[in-house]
């Protein structure tokens, strides 16, 4: 008899498998700070609990954190949430987050596939997906994040007037994004766009954390250039 098909992903009733990463037992020396799998979808809805004023700004794929806790602690009347899939990477960053002291950051060690399943109806302020995979090969295009159904999946966890800004090195996935942000002009509108994010700098290689990413640092240094888009969602 064979066994019975793994739920998929997106599915409410979805469980992380256990993990022999040796990091996965380290994250678990930050509770409260770090949440790994399932965890990370208890607080759905109540983030901002305690700081009802505060606005929540969310990153997708924050790599060790570089970005993320700059902000934070630039900022700290806010609420900051990290999201990385890799085990080491969320590491880095709580050790990144553990030196500034920072009290309003969280991390994630979950998949961005499940974000609807760790935050509620209009909870996310401020969402960032910085240089995702691109998946250039046309039998790679379905595994892209950046879609029409994830936009509208999305929509539903920003409140009105919410922005969600995304950056790219690659023009085929650019052009892809702006196709499929017109998919969803009734839910989105375009505020900015540009295909050369940095060409009036005057030396942009001089630019560091949390304005470019770790990425983004190299791109500059190459002489790539950098697309960027920001979407602000619209009244239903």
């Amino acid at each position: 008899m064979k066994n019975p098909s793994p739920i998929p992903l997106q599915h409410p009733e979805y469980r992380y498998p256990p993990s022999r990463n040796p990091y996965s037992e380290k994250l678990k020396q930050a509770p409260g700070v770090v949440l790994s799998d399932n965890e990370t979808e208890a607080r759905r809805g109540n983030w901002k609990n305690e700081r009802a004023e505060s606005l929540l700004h969310v990153e997708i794929g924050c790599n060790a954190g570089h970005v993320v806790t700059e902000w934070a602690a630039r900022d700290p009347k806010d609420l900051f949430i990290g999201i990385d899939w890799k085990f080491k990477a969320i590491y880095r960053a709580f050790e990144k987050a553990l030196k500034k002291k920072l009290s309003n950051l969280h991390l994630l060690r979950a998949h961005a596939d499940r974000l609807p399943f760790m935050f509620g109806k209009g909870e996310i302020d401020r969402l960032y997906l910085f240089f995702p995979d691109p998946w250039p090969k046309k039998s790679q295009l379905k595994n892209r994040y950046f879609t029409e159904a994830k936009l509208r999946m999305i929509a539903e966890l920003m409140p009105v007037g919410g922005l969600f800004e995304i950056k790219t090195d690659h023009p085929g996935y650019f052009e892809w994004m702006k196709e499929h942000a017109a998919r969803t002009a009734d839910l989105w509108e375009v505020l900015a766009l540009t295909h050369d994010l940095h060409s009036g700098h005057p030396n942009p290689g001089q630019l560091t954390y949390p304005e470019v990413t770790c990425f983004e640092k190299l791109f500059i240094k190459d002489g790539i250039k950098i697309h960027r888009m920001v979407l602000k969602r619209r009244s239903a």
